[in-house]
């Protein structure tokens, strides 16, 4: 136990040295060697910052510093931040930036636009809508299985949190209240999901609570293992189910007859300024939202000419919105349980990862495994999502899946949903990111939507060269998927900048869609809680297309798709600015 908490007080003494030892501005830094000297320094000090920041996130990627609490959801919390963001980008003003190598400066211009979009964001105070409808405080089911549970002090850690949930659960509601207050505020119709949400988790027994599972399975090294179990049940019961309460009870009595029924940001304080930060942060872009629009427009045209094409090849006789609807309604399309659609996906994970060899010349040593998704908000999250695993190797990447409903989850869909999360897709590239080598830490999670999502929706078109859409149904299933990102483009900016209401988004998405109206209205949902961020996934897919093409065509017969994709993501998460670079160098270089 000692050495346990010896390590995790390591990790802040770390960041108390770090954050005093380290001053730019005394005097200007003189040659590349010292530039690159502070450089990293501040990168590891703003490493541990952000660490420190969200618990939450630290916790599960297998760092255990901060294992004990939650973040500080505070006003003058968020305050501190925005002045840290400020100091972090005066700091990196002082730096000789001019001085620094090509990798030195790739590292600089990276961490820079991450603070500024950071400080924009503060400023915007976006922080004050910290609840979505599936996400947040309310919606942490699968957070335990996320940590580790071995050691006394996981547990002590663990139970320090649990007692420490009402607080986290009150900082929330004032944070709401002075969105309330402000018009920062979420919409109606996805608020109303919370309530129930929270309603699924008040439970009579808090053993049942998916908190108290840990406790379940508490390994015999351990002591004293009754003892935990007790304490874990009085915390739930004295401290984790009355907050629960007081937070259904603020969204029934206050916050959701505070929320509009307008959908978009436009209708908050500074709506187009934060429209336009959130397209920065997804896009990495500056693009004017009608350019989008319009593109998401011919991206609905092209793709439904080549389903209407499938359609034809099934030999089904009638108009497409038939064929929709016989998708949607046909039972031979869906699963009757949730174990047997677990099963379906974790056969069609197998199925997959021999044929990866086709198209990847370097695969992670990080295997991953298809979960089902638990907790409360299950039956109100999306269809699949990634868990990146540890450095530390304690937990593998994860595909989870959403199997609680299976008449909305069709077959001709799932072997998209496993290459998207999975392989070829998220896991491959977030896991090379985590392999790669002298680079600094801040760079094995970066985070960029429209390089992560990009990749992960061209890893679904990878299905063609792998021999896997062998049907005119599968080639629908992918084109359906293909076609659900390219109506993002429309729905996401229709919400946000065409002021679209609820209705007109959904009557678009099912006219050109299969999907179930269960699916459609809460990706609806979605997208008004999340501007822009539906516009990563084309955006990135179709800049990797136009440099593939690129690529296949200066090289001819020399380009090798397998070397492609090892230029794309051997530089980890990157902007689609500096990834063009990176690719059109590499075409040079092999270009005769």
């Amino acid at each position: 136990m000692t050495a346990v908490r010896h390590s995790a007080r390591s990790g802040v003494a770390l960041l108390a040295t770090l954050a005093a030892g380290i001053s730019f501005a005394a005097a200007p830094q003189a040659g590349s060697a010292r530039a690159a000297q502070a450089l990293q320094q501040l990168l590891e000090r703003e490493r541990q910052y952000e660490l420190s920041l969200d618990p939450i996130r630290s916790s599960a990627a297998g760092e255990r510093a901060w294992n004990d609490r939650w973040p500080d959801f505070s006003l003058a919390a968020f305050q501190r931040r925005e002045e840290h963001a400020r100091t972090v980008l005066a700091q990196l003003d002082a730096l000789d930036a001019n001085a620094l190598s090509a990798a030195d400066r790739l590292d600089y211009d990276l961490f820079r636009e991450q603070r500024e979009v950071e400080l924009e964001e503060l400023e915007l105070r976006w922080y004050l809508v910290p609840i979505r409808h599936n996400v947040g405080i309310h919606a942490l089911g699968n957070l335990p299985q996320r940590l580790r549970f071995k050691t006394s002090q996981d547990y002590a850690d663990w139970l320090q949190r649990l007692r420490s949930y009402s607080a986290y659960v009150d900082q929330t509601i004032a944070l709401m209240r002075e969105g309330m207050r402000t018009g920062i505020v979420f919409p109606r119709d996805a608020m109303q999901r919370v309530p129930g949400i929270i309603e699924r988790q008040l439970l009579d027994d808090p053993t049942a609570h998916t908190f108290y599972e840990p406790f379940l399975r508490i390994p015999d090294t351990i002591r004293d293992a009754a003892a935990l179990r007790a304490q874990g049940q009085q915390a739930i019961a004295g401290g984790v189910l009355p907050a629960l309460r007081r937070l259904r009870a603020f969204f029934i009595d206050e916050y959701i007859p505070a929320c509009p029924v307008e959908l978009g940001v436009w209708r908050m304080p500074q709506g187009e300024r934060i429209y336009a930060h959130f397209i920065r942060r997804n896009t990495t872009l500056r693009t004017d939202p009608a350019v989008i629009h319009q593109r998401g427009l011919d991206e609905v045209k092209r793709i439904r000419g080549r389903m209407e094409a499938a359609i034809a090849r099934s030999g089904f006789k009638g108009s497409f919105a038939e064929f929709t609807e016989h998708l949607r309604t046909d039972p031979q399309f869906y699963y009757t349980s949730s174990d047997e659609l677990l099963t379906a996906y974790r056969a069609l994970a197998k199925r997959v990862d021999p044929l990866l060899v086709k198209v990847f010349r370097t695969l992670p040593r990080m295997p991953y495994g298809i979960e089902p998704a638990a907790g409360a908000a299950a039956d109100d999250s999306v269809a699949g999502a990634y868990a990146q695993g540890t450095a530390d190797g304690e937990r593998a990447g994860g595909v989870v899946v959403n199997v609680s409903n299976p008449r909305i989850r069709p077959k001709y869909e799932m072997l998209n949903l496993i290459m998207h999360e999975g392989v070829p897709g998220h896991h491959i590239q977030r896991a090379l990111a985590m392999e790669l080598g002298d680079v600094p830490e801040f760079r094995r999670s970066l985070r960029s939507p429209v390089f992560s999502e990009g990749w992960a929706l061209y890893a679904e078109s990878l299905g063609y060269d792998m021999g896997l859409f062998d049907d005119p149904y599968a080639e629908f299933g992918a084109l359906s998927f293909e076609m659900w990102r390219a109506i993002r483009l429309v729905v996401d900016t229709g919400i946000h900048w065409g002021r679209w209401d609820r209705e007109r988004a959904v009557a678009y998405f099912r006219e050109n869609s299969a999907r179930p109206v269960a699916d459609i209205l809460q990706e609806v949902d979605r997208y008004a809680e999340i501007p822009a961020q539906a516009l990563a996934y084309k955006t990135g897919e179709m800049k990797i297309k136009e440099l593939r093409a690129r690529a296949t065509a200066a090289l001819g017969p020399a380009f090798d798709l397998r070397e492609f994709h090892k230029v794309v993501l051997e530089q980890g998460t990157i902007p689609l600015g500096p990834l063009e670079r990176h690719v059109d160098a590499w075409i040079a270089k092999h270009s005769y």
